[in-house]
């Protein structure tokens, strides 16, 4: 009985500290506030020769949100897409990654970090002499999977980029579509927090580019920021969503719903209508003179 009655004691003692040492009773508990999953100080990348690549550049991408990097050939999108996976260093500034500043790392940990970014280029970047299958496994593989994790992941993927038909296809027997699409299934297949694209279509007709811009929204659906570098007016245009414009390695635009250049929401409707066949005189349908088709006036 004594020894009861200790432990009863203790009991009331522990559930009378508990306020004590932390919050009030009553006083909820805030949850932590995680950092970005992109932050960049004033970096600057200065290659050998003098060339600047990217000038005192600063923002931050939030977790889930997919952005557009844009500007003309040589303003220093690649640059920007090399130095987020530290293949280039900057000579100034800081690069964090969710909260860590990568430059940092020692060189046995960068691998590390490119296994927990999935990265899509221009060029596909797939191995000739493996299968579409192989090609994919291969990216599990690297970060240590097992072969059931392969047998459950692979199948998965290709049914999401569309290319469940093409298991046993080559690289060469595929066309730059559905060559790029394994590139996205590769860079994907391990469900990485963050996708970076460096001109994804570029090599692409309209057509089929529209297909992989689709299919890199539903992964962003999925809670992967995307941040894409690309030329691709027409698409930026079409998809409306923030947009970091870079000129001479400089940031001269960051806007949260916006088009490729910058226009006013009147310029982009009269754009839209004339690229549409609508006529501007007037109302059209009954709708304001400015408004797209199918919007209404709230």
């Amino acid at each position: 009985m004594p020894l009861l009655r200790k432990r009863s004691r203790r009991r009331k003692r522990a559930a009378e500290d508990r306020p004590r040492r932390g919050r009030g009773a009553d006083e909820p508990a805030t949850p932590r506030q995680r950092p970005p999953i992109i932050e960049l100080r004033d970096a600057t990348v200065v290659y050998s020769g003098g060339h600047v690549g990217v000038e005192h550049v600063s923002f931050a991408l939030h977790r889930g949100e997919f952005a557009f990097v844009v500007g003309p050939t040589g303003c220093g999108k690649s640059t920007l897409i090399r130095m987020l996976i530290r293949e280039v260093k900057p000579a100034g500034g800081e690069v964090m990654i969710a909260g860590r500043d990568i430059n940092r790392l020692s060189k046995g940990r960068v691998p590390h970090l490119r296994r927990r970014i999935g990265t899509v280029f221009q060029d596909f970047k797939l191995l000739p002499n493996r299968s579409v299958y192989d090609n994919v496994a291969y990216a599990v593989q690297v970060t240590g999977g097992s072969r059931s994790e392969i047998r459950r992941k692979v199948p998965e993927i290709l049914r999401l980029v569309g290319l469940q038909g093409k298991v046993h296809s080559y690289p060469d027997q595929l066309s730059g579509g559905e060559q790029q699409r394994v590139s996205i299934a590769r860079a994907f297949v391990n469900h990485p927090p963050l996708l970076l694209a460096d001109e994804p279509t570029g090599n692409l007709d309209p057509e089929t580019s529209i297909g992989i811009m689709q299919l890199l929204y539903r992964i962003n659906r999925t809670g992967t920021t995307v941040l894409v570098a690309t030329h691709d007016r027409d698409m930026v245009d079409k998809m409306r969503r923030r947009v970091l414009a870079l000129d001479e390695g400089r940031l001269v635009r960051d806007e949260a719903t916006a088009g490729y250049h910058d226009e006013s929401t009147t310029e982009f409707a009269v754009r839209m209508r004339a690229e549409m066949g609508v006529g501007n005189e007037g109302h059209t349908n009954g709708e304001p003179e400015g408004s797209l088709p199918g919007q209404t006036r709230s």
